[in-house]
């Protein structure tokens, strides 16, 4: 189990950096923050190892690569204890870009992108083929207004 790592001003400063851009070199962070590299480059290490930093992402515009179909799929399963077996298979399936296990009328809550409908059609064909789900139910989202995982981040350091 990690420790617990207490985040100072110098921390926070080094996040908002790269919450704002994640491949901003450490050089240039401590060239704005008047630190030297070293400093950042410690500090980052000390946050990997605390799992504060888990990585980087890379963020892909799919619309550009011909995925502008979403939707979300509400999975009800034959049985709750078939959960971790369906999200195995959901990894299978490279269309379904994010899936939640929740509480409520579903079991797993899934967000596919597909190129069209008929592309669609069979992602949600895929789905509906595991053994242990019940049934599926979809919904078009006609436009993606909000997608910002760092809107929070953002708000946590200021």
């Amino acid at each position: 189990m990690r420790s617990r790592y207490k985040i100072d001003k110098v921390d926070k400063q080094i996040l908002q950096f790269l919450i704002q851009n994640t491949r901003m070199p450490f050089t240039e962070i401590a060239k704005r923050m008047e630190v030297s590299a070293g400093t950042i480059h410690v500090r980052v290490k000390k946050l990997e190892d605390a799992g504060i930093i888990k990585g980087s992402s890379l963020e892909i515009d799919y619309e550009r690569l011909g995925y502008n179909f979403i939707a979300y799929i509400g999975i009800m399963l034959t049985k709750s204890s078939h959960t971790k077996s369906v999200i195995a298979q959901l990894e299978k399936i490279p269309n379904v870009t994010v899936a939640n296990i929740i509480s409520g009328r579903y079991n797993i809550f899934c967000k596919i992108r597909a190129k069209d409908t008929n592309d669609a059609r069979d992602v949600i064909f895929k789905i509906d083929e595991i053994e242990e789900v019940s049934r599926t139910e979809s919904m078009i989202s006609l436009d993606e207004i909000i997608d910002d995982r760092s809107r929070l981040l953002t708000n946590i350091f200021m």
